[in-house]
């Protein structure tokens, strides 16, 4: 599968835990490829090891061995600052619980990766009001979050994901806050971003939820179980605009 266009590849990752007098094996020697521009989702029960997938991916932990080569450059033994580095530049997050700063507003919510990459002021607010714009919240940027909905807060931890640029998005049960129709509107959204050619990696466990992917890898014993390409899905749900509330 490996073209030149790979995003992501794990070779024979593994990821051991000790747990008291246990050692518990959360990922068992896994290869996975994720090329550019594709929208993955990754499911599997709990124990499966998709929580420390996610982690691995997302350079919040590293594989007890196995590499990791992530936008060309292998990550699997990079101290804890140039971790938190290559996820600054290279990985926009979101979250079930959103992750937002209650005491700022929208836009300096979204900022906040711009300030650690070292963005200068003028620039940052710029590039945080595109990315605001760009999730249908224009005019929502001066305001803070609990002044918000549970979709517009999901808006908005989007924006921040996207701000920095990334190679990755990666969405960790982004609906489980939601209601259904929430849920199928941040879907649509993402569903906007895979068109624009972003790459997403979504975890989730709902089986609705994976299906708006192009792909749905399925974990179980800290391996792949299965690997399907979906057939594209119908684009009706497609973020259509803001939320009225």
């Amino acid at each position: 599968m490996d073209d030149g266009r790979s995003l992501i590849d794990l070779k024979g990752v593994t990821k051991t835990y000790k747990m008291g007098e246990q050692y518990v094996h959360a990922l068992a020697g896994l290869d996975l490829q994720v090329r550019r521009n594709e929208y993955a989702a990754i499911m599997g029960p709990s124990g499966s090891g998709k929580s420390t997938l996610m982690n691995v991916i997302g350079c919040l932990d590293s594989p007890t061995s196995g590499d990791y080569i992530l936008n060309g450059s292998n990550v699997s033994e990079l101290t804890d600052n140039e971790l938190a580095a290559i996820r600054n530049k290279e990985i926009g997050f979101v979250f079930q619980t959103f992750n937002l700063l209650a005491r700022v507003n929208c836009l300096q919510n979204v900022e906040l990766p711009l300030i650690y990459a070292g963005i200068r002021k003028s620039r940052r607010r710029e590039m945080a009001e595109e990315a605001l714009a760009a999730v249908g919240l224009a005019d929502r940027m001066d305001h803070k979050p609990n002044e918000l909905s549970g979709g517009q807060r999901q808006r908005v931890a989007v924006a921040r994901a996207l701000v920095n640029r990334p190679s990755i998005i990666l969405a960790d049960e982004p609906t489980g806050n939601l209601d259904t129709k929430t849920g199928m509107e941040i879907m649509g959204l993402f569903e906007e971003l895979c068109q624009k050619g972003n790459t997403l990696l979504v975890v989730t466990h709902e089986e609705e939820i994976a299906r708006h992917a192009r792909r749905i890898i399925r974990l179980r014993d800290g391996l792949i179980e299965s690997d399907e390409h979906v057939r594209e899905p119908a684009l009706a749900a497609v973020f259509a605009g803001p939320e009225s509330e």
